[in-house]
């Protein structure tokens, strides 16, 4: 029997585009390090998806690439080519027959790409050093190669549809490369992409015309997009709330299904740029969220805090952390059973969390990322 207070996490929700998820809880995307190299998914993956899908309403994928040199990490699965098909239609089917929304997340990693995936020619914005040591000074893209890639959104975006997807996510947040076009820290271009704001606006909303170019043409049913942004950067010059408010509102112009904000807090208040005391959250949610649902994250654990995220008054809430910790996060809240929920790590429960190996390492080796461990 559900626990009255937190009925609204299980209240359905409409889409823009009509689609109805059958709660407001989201699977947030995160990297798992677990494909195999040839870019296609494997069964571990896929095991791991299927373990956390049965309880949220959708689950959006960790990044794919769109193109070749793009690939942000070692295990990660791609969408470039048309012989990726297959291997997405296979995590797509085995995500939607646990009974959650399939969204594919898409992306460029863009200067944050290894250098030996690409023979060193790690592309960005701009040729500015990245402050992380023993990063590469990444490569200008010229124009046409700029083009080339956001016909590459779009070509994803056709296999995702070929692929059985529900939709996808434009990943334009966590400093990748469309971020890397917003960012007056990135882009120091002089070109149509780069130099004012609005320029520096040109990249993210021309990839976002690009996909629902394709989606029109070759959806048959309704199709999810959406767009994740971080909103601040802490570089000066850097994004600001002020920034963020401008790509937000000519986000919300696009009829987008859903803005995901990528935060690590999700009470977490701005930097610069505003002259307010209230979280980005709420901020975002009152300047766009009228116009278009907002999916807001970060260190989401218990019940208690998920309902709380609720009154801050966007729809959806994107779990993360809280989903490897415990899949099971969305029932025990069904059952009545939000005690259960569990919030902290257990390192001896690698094979009952449906842990790949790769993924949990990377935990094991990156204490504090997630509690308990």
């Amino acid at each position: 029997m559900v626990n009255k207070k937190y009925e609204p996490l299980l209240e359905t929700f409409e889409l823009p585009n009509g689609t109805v998820l059958k709660n407001r809880v989201v699977m947030a995307p995160m990297t798992n390090f677990s494909s195999n190299a040839d870019g296609t998914v494997s069964d571990a993956e896929v095991s791991y998806y299927v373990r956390r899908s049965k309880g949220v309403s959708m689950v959006i994928t960790a990044c794919t690439y769109v193109t070749a040199n793009g690939q942000g990490f070692p295990g990660e699965f791609g969408a470039h080519t048309d012989e990726m098909i297959p291997s997405l239609r296979h995590l797509a089917s085995s995500i939607k027959e646990a009974g959650a929304k399939a969204i594919l997340q898409i992306f460029h990693g863009g200067r944050q790409v290894p250098a030996d995936i690409v023979n060193g020619d790690v592309v960005s914005a701009s040729n500015i050093p990245d402050e992380a040591e023993g990063k590469p000074v990444p490569r200008a893209l010229t124009e046409a190669e700029v083009e080339s890639i956001i016909r590459d959104f779009g070509e994803a975006t056709r296999r995702a549809i070929e692929a059985g997807y529900d939709g996808v996510e434009i990943h334009g947040a966590n400093t990748y490369l469309i971020q890397q076009f917003f960012s007056p820290h990135s882009n120091r271009r002089t070109d149509r992409f780069g130099g004012s704001l609005q320029k520096r606006l040109t990249f993210p909303l021309a990839i976002v015309d690009e996909v629902q170019r394709v989606v029109k043409e070759y959806a048959k049913v309704p199709f999810i997009v959406g767009y994740r942004f971080s909103p601040e950067e802490p570089e000066t010059p850097g994004i600001t709330m002020s920034d963020t408010l401008v790509l937000i509102d000519e986000l919300a112009n696009k009829n987008l299904d859903y803005l995901h904000v990528s935060l690590m807090d999700f009470w977490s208040t701005p930097r610069r740029g505003v002259d307010d005391t209230r979280s980005r959250i709420e901020i975002i949610q009152e300047a766009v969220g009228d116009r278009v649902p907002v999916i807001g994250v970060g260190s989401i654990y218990s019940a208690e805090d998920a309902r709380k995220a609720l009154t801050s008054g966007i729809p959806m809430i994107g779990l993360a952390r809280e989903l490897l910790i415990d899949p099971d996060w969305v029932q025990k809240i069904e059952q009545g059973r939000e005690e259960e929920i569990v919030t902290k790590l257990n390192v001896d429960k690698q094979q009952e969390l449906d842990m790949p190996t790769p993924l949990w390492q990377a935990i094991v080796n990156a204490p504090g990322w997630v509690p308990g461990v």
